[in-house]
């Protein structure tokens, strides 16, 4: 195992991201920023923003809306989600088995976003996930402030801000390609190891779990 792991006693943290990760939620983002921007006289075209989900939410509003309604698109979105995100929301899969495997091993799983920890908890109740704790708000380095706080040994996530994450808090960096990045892009980014989808992580974490120490 690589020397950044880190290992309490018998339990362990792993940092799963939450849009594209665990749940497929593109179609319920993409017709929540689409129904904000249209409020402020906006348009978005969906195959221009589905690349970047997975950012901030005002930083990717400034790329469609003009500057003096971000902030009211960001709070139309945020109003409209529960009702259009929320609900479009599912399981990716392999990810209700994975915080299983996470659990099952006496480990606990943090959802870290950058989304609004109210909205994280929303979907995780939404698609039946049951977790340790969640953050909101985090993305690239300051998910690894958060990562570090829980002293997580791994964290897992479709964007290269996950991996970035993983390296700032000196965790493992497990990469999946279920969002818009490939292999290549998330290893670029830090990825120690990347896996097409969530499938094969129970297997991957019995070996990590056995060579923490």
């Amino acid at each position: 195992m690589p020397h950044h792991v880190k290992c309490l006693g018998m339990s362990f943290v792993v940092g799963f991201d939450l849009d594209l990760t665990l749940v497929d939620s593109a179609d319920g983002i993409t017709a929540s920023y689409v129904e904000a921007a249209r409020r402020v006289g906006a348009h978005i075209d969906p195959a221009e923003l589905r690349p970047l989900i997975g950012l901030p939410l005002p930083e990717t509003m400034a790329r469609f809306v003009p500057a003096n309604s971000i902030q009211a698109a960001v709070d139309h979105y945020r109003e409209v989600y529960p009702r259009l995100g929320v609900p479009a929301s599912k399981l990716l899969p392999g990810a209700a088995d994975a915080v299983s495997a996470v659990t099952a091993k006496g480990g606990r799983v943090v959802v870290v976003s950058a989304k609004l920890a109210a909205a994280v908890r929303l979907v995780l109740d939404h698609v039946g996930l049951s977790v340790a704790a969640v953050v909101g708000e985090r993305f690239a380095e300051t998910k690894g402030d958060a990562l570090r706080e829980y002293g997580a040994a791994a964290h897992v996530g479709d964007h290269p801000g996950d991996m970035i994450g993983a390296r700032a808090a000196g965790a493992y960096a497990v990469g999946v390609t279920t969002g818009s990045h490939d292999d290549v892009a998330l290893r670029e980014a830090g990825a120690d190891v990347v896996f097409p989808d969530l499938l094969d992580f129970p297997y991957w974490l019995d070996d990590f779990v056995a060579g923490l120490s």
